[in-house]
Formats: C-alpha cells, structure tokens, sequence
C-alpha cells in the first residue's frame, strides 16, 4: 500500500526540531531510521499530516563517556551500539542485545532512541534499558526532563513523552565490578519480535548473588521487572538449583497476551525458562 499523503520538514538541530513538533501539533510525527514507522505507514495504521524527521541531528547520534554513565544519543544505529567500544566495556549487556534485533538491514537503519519511543512491548531495548535502570532524556519547549525506564513505558505503543517532546539521549549507568549480564529470548525466526525475552545482570559475592536485575520483554503491555525473581536471588547460592527456584516465580505479576504467536499460558512458560537460562549464563554458573 501507500501512506496518504503529508507534508515533511527535515531540521537540523534540536531547537528546529522541537519547533516543527510544536509548529506540526498532535498530527506531527517524528521519524529518525524509521523502521517501525514506515510499514504503520505503508499500512496507513498512521495517518500523520507532518513527518518530522531527525535522522540528520549530529547531536543526537554517538556514544559519550559522562563519568558514571554512558550518554547515548537516540539517533545512535542498533549496529553502532552493538559495535561501540564503550558500550562493549560499561554496557556489555546492551551492546549484545542489540546484536539480536531484527536483521542486519534494520540495525544498520534503525536507531536505538527510536526503539525506545516506539515502546512495543515485544522490543528487545526497552527491556534491556529497564534492567540497566537508564534514564530518558527528553526536550520539548519548556526544557529538557529526565524520565528513569521505570517509568517512561507507560502502556502498548505508548510512552511518558508528552506531545510536543522529543527523546534525544539516554543515560546508561556503567555497571561496576562484579556484574556479569545476558539476555535470552525466544522467537519464531531470527528476525521476528521476541515471543518472550529475559534481561537479566547479577552480581555475585564469595559465591552467592549479591544483587539481581531481571526484566521481562513481551509479557505485558510494557516491560517489567521479576521483582519476585529478584528478591529470591538475591542473597541466594550462586548454583542452578538456586536459580532454577527463583527462576519459578518469573511470571508472577504479569499479564501477557495471547496471540497468533503464542498462548498467555506458553508466555509464562517460557519466562521461567529462559529466566533460568539468562540468569545461569550470566552468573557463570
């Protein structure tokens, strides 16, 4: 099919791009790689009056050293995340991710920010950027605002973004010593969305886990923490019976669909698997 048809302003700075957000109203949509975006609009699921497109803002691409954390801007490729020595070092669990999404076409176009505003629930990133505790960085006319993970994905396809703001770097934490991450996902193809994902980092201490993040991809209408699974970790024996006990109670909590895909009931099974199996990889155990 073809979208209807609609105006597109393509600005070069940050300023000019909130302006065309303002100047476009609620019809305005903003469009960075545009991978998500343009079948929704080939299917005119989406039926914008303007298209905003930010691809081209140099200040809204790379990956920064900012002491504590790592600044990512949301323009940044999946493919230059993954390949970033920086996110490699202080962000390993990132940089494997998004190894995983979709195909090589679309993570050399698609863009790190743009997964995060799409806020599908069957995306790999949102997960990984609850588990990682990151923090949104969002600018509209009245300033730039800070949003921690936890509460930017709201509901399906929906974000704490306000209309007239634009998502235009996020705030990675450099895990310190001592944590060691996975992610495990199960999908039909390798280029499907994950019927159900796991991000999991551990720390571990004299041989028990001192510290646990477990986040859930597609078991909900936004990703959520196993805080269950967290807290049976934490302080348990770093061996799989451990972890296969805790792992037990990764659906606890959730409400996921069922689909073409997949049952609610097959979902839930597979959160306890591959918590077991995120968890003991990245425990090393």
């Amino acid at each position: 099919m073809i979208p209807i048809a609609f105006d597109y302003v393509r600005p070069g700075t940050i300023d000019e791009a909130i302006a065309a957000v303002v100047a476009a109203g609620e019809d305005g949509k903003v469009i960075s790689g545009g991978q998500s975006l343009m079948p929704v609009l080939r299917l005119r699921l989406a039926a914008p009056s303007t298209l905003i497109d930010v691809g081209s803002i140099a200040e809204m691409s790379g990956v920064t050293d900012a002491g504590d954390h790592l600044l990512i801007g949301s323009n940044t490729t999946h493919y230059a995340v993954m390949n970033d020595p920086l996110v490699k070092e202080h962000a390993p669990l990132l940089a494997q991710t998004a190894a995983t999404v979709a195909d090589p076409a679309i993570r050399h176009r698609g863009t790190f920010g743009g997964s995060l505003a799409h806020a599908d629930p069957a995306g790999d990133l949102p997960t990984v950027a609850l588990a990682l505790e990151a923090t949104i960085v969002a600018k509209g006319p009245n300033g730039t605002r800070e949003i921690e993970a936890k509460d930017f994905f709201v509901d399906y396809f929906t974000s704490a973004l306000e209309p007239d703001e634009i998502l235009v770097s996020v705030k990675v934490p450099k895990l310190g010593k001592g944590w060691t991450t996975h992610y495990e996902k199960f999908n039909r193809t390798a280029q499907a969305w994950a019927t159900v994902g796991v991000a999991a980092a551990v720390r571990r201490d004299n041989g028990t886990i001192a510290e646990a993040r477990v986040a859930l991809t597609n078991m909900g209408p936004s990703p959520v923490r196993a805080s269950s699974v967290e807290a049976a970790l934490t302080g348990a024996d770093a061996t799989v019976d451990a972890i296969a006990a805790a792992s037990a109670n990764a659906a606890d909590g959730t409400r996921p669909t069922s689909d073409l895909n997949a049952s609610a009931e097959f979902r839930e099974h597979l959160a306890r698997v591959l918590t077991k199996r995120a968890v003991v990889t990245a425990a090393g155990v």
